[in-house]
């Protein structure tokens, strides 16, 4: 996500999140109950950037651990992420990091927090 001269690099499997008011009907039309609302449980807002993946290790190395995370590399793979930038998510509140960068409050939330995403019937699958 770039801001100016500014970038601010997603990694692994997270995912960058514009927060939303806490409403009783999210903008997209999901339904969250009085108890998600009052223990703040669960959260929703739109994905604004997300990491590439969880990175997968080189099978092909000769080391003892080939599940040791090395620097990225070119042609390193990643595990593809669900969520896309554009999509609406619900989310685990306790998961999530509130960060400020250039003045605006987002959320970086691990893929695995994820609830659901509502996705507009115009992108692939």
């Amino acid at each position: 996500m770039q801001r100016g001269n500014k970038r601010l690099v997603v990694v692994g499997d997270r995912v960058l999140i514009r927060l939303e008011d806490g409403e009783e009907r999210t903008n997209v039309g999901l339904y969250l109950p009085p108890t998600a609302m009052e223990s703040q449980a669960v959260q929703g807002g739109h994905i604004v950037a997300t990491g590439p993946g969880h990175p997968m290790p080189d099978f092909n190395e000769s080391g003892d651990e080939p599940w040791r995370i090395t620097p990225r590399e070119p042609g390193q793979k990643f595990v593809k992420m669900q969520a896309r930038t554009g999509d609406y998510a619900l989310f685990f509140r306790k998961a999530a990091v509130e960060i400020t960068f250039e003045n605006e409050r987002y959320l970086v939330v691990p893929q695995n927090a994820l609830l659901a995403l509502v996705r507009e019937s115009d992108h692939e699958d």
